[in-house]
């Protein structure tokens, strides 16, 4: 048998204050999702000014990476590079802004951002990921 970490709510919340801090120091509205390792929502916020439609995309990056073991933005530059074929994966949200949490190499969970250029999306859920190592 083995055995796994799991986030506890508050490894989530931990994350979550670093990934808002991070969105607000930038100035940035954003939608942000924490889900477990099989891309259930443990945690989900919509900041101020965040367009509804991040509300759906910021959960559906975060299962993604947490199912798929990987960031998103993976899957987005597969696609980009002619993979149209992967378009057809029972995935959604294969868009940069996806990142799974890892501890001792195994994916507890994933966190999501949508609201502004993908690449800032991945920077903040970077920033929330990492604090939870700190």
């Amino acid at each position: 048998m083995q055995k796994k970490s799991m986030l506890t709510i508050e490894d989530t919340a931990r994350v979550m204050d670093a990934a808002i801090a991070e969105a607000r120091k930038n100035s940035w509205s954003v939608a942000i999702a924490i889900v477990d390792d099989g891309g259930h929502l443990l945690q989900f916020v919509r900041l101020d000014g965040t367009p509804p439609v991040s509300a759906y995309i910021a959960p559906e990056k975060a299962r993604a990476a947490a199912l798929g073991r990987r960031e998103t933005k993976i899957y987005e530059d597969m696609i980009n590079q002619g993979r149209s074929a992967f378009l057809s994966a029972p995935l959604q949200g294969m868009l940069e802004g996806g990142v799974p949490i890892l501890v001792d190499g195994q994916v507890v969970g994933a966190v999501g951002v949508s609201g502004v250029k993908s690449s800032e999306d991945a920077q903040v859920a970077k920033v929330g990921v990492a604090a939870l190592a700190s």
